[in-house]
């Protein structure tokens, strides 16, 4: 029996999938954190090592590489590649270079650009492989991928992030992490429009909260190292407009998470407009739906007018993951890639 373990090693979490004769049949999601320490990625493959046990074969995408915690980004994936490659023993490990396809270790050197951030090339890969024309928006914690796929194929113009940046197909706005401001120069409060204080007081994980789009708890910590609370959220989010929770009322401190979130998805909206402007989606194309946001994802589609469909629906899992490889789908995507 074939064994594959996928990992997708990223700036806030290292997904983990183990894949059994091309079929998912274990996922796993670890904080890992490198801007807070080398330590903290490192023990986040150990441990996923450790849990998942020994396999075949081990594909390795990764984001992480961009990470403050790395002098450049070709240094971070070297050492990201031999961190992994120190605790994986006695099976191949390949690490996924985009159009250049799995790579073994002793290949990587000159290859860092292709393999830096190259996570939403192996998931788009997949879709393409199911469905010849849509768009794959895949939302996770940090950051928003837009990916067109023509004629079953990935028809994505940039590769790197700077590319892809530049040509709307990656924005730096997720479900939980990130600035609940970027965008935005007035928000309204209390019947007014409010010049926004541009600090640090609080996350989109705060917005989501209050508008109920976060159920769970996420692992990062807080902008004040207070709890996650909806009411706490609310305090964090009233800095944003230079006030205190108790100056509004629960209703209005709602409406003003429900501007800061509809600012976000029209932020992403503004980005398949421009896909759409090159002609790089088909008018007819669904929209299929990937990482811990695609519940928005599916919001977005209906808003377009577009069928949705999940990815979950294309990745040959077993019952009891298929939602926890939806939210993973580039660690899925490498070790089904891997899988032949």
């Amino acid at each position: 029996m074939a064994s594959v373990i996928g990992f997708d090693i990223g700036g806030a979490h290292l997904k983990a999938a183990r894949a059994s004769d091309g079929r998912i049949v274990e996922v796993l999601l670890l904080p890992c954190n490198p801007h807070y320490g080398l330590a903290r990625l490192e023990g986040a493959i150990e441990e996923a090592v450790a849990r998942l046990g020994a396999a075949d074969r081990f594909a390795v995408t990764m984001t992480a590489e961009l990470s403050d915690a790395f002098e450049t980004r070709a240094a971070g994936v070297t050492t990201i590649a031999s961190a992994v490659a120190r605790r994986v023993k006695g099976a191949q490990t390949l690490f996924y270079a985009g159009e250049a396809g799995l790579l073994p270790f002793d290949a990587l050197r000159g290859a860092e650009q292709a393999i830096a951030s190259a996570n939403w090339r192996a998931s788009a890969e997949l879709v393409a492989r199911r469905i010849p024309e849509a768009l794959f928006i895949d939302m996770g914690s940090t950051t928003t991928d837009l990916v067109p796929i023509r004629g079953g194929r990935v028809s994505a113009i940039g590769g790197g992030d700077a590319a892809r940046l530049a040509n709307g197909e990656l924005l730096y706005t997720g479900l939980s992490r990130g600035d609940p401001l970027a965008g935005v120069t007035l928000a309204p409060m209390a019947g007014r429009w409010t010049p926004p204080a541009r600090e640090s007081f609080a996350t989109m994980a705060d917005v989501r909260r209050v508008t109920g789009d976060l159920a769970a708890k996420d692992s990062e910590p807080t902008a004040d190292g207070r709890g996650k609370s909806v009411a706490e959220s609310i305090a964090r989010l009233a800095r944003l407009a230079g006030r205190d929770a108790a100056e509004a009322t629960p209703a209005q401190w709602r409406a003003f998470a429900d501007f800061l979130a509809r600012a976000q998805m029209r932020s992403i909206e503004d980005q398949i407009a421009l896909l759409r402007s090159r002609a790089a989606v088909a008018e007819d194309a669904p929209v299929i739906g990937a990482g811990v946001g695609r519940a928005l994802v599916a919001r977005l589609a209906l808003a377009e007018g577009r069928a949705y469909r999940d990815i979950a629906d294309l990745i040959d899992a077993t019952p009891d993951v298929a939602r926890e490889a939806a939210d993973c789908a580039p660690a899925c995507a490498v070790a089904l890639l891997a899988s032949g």
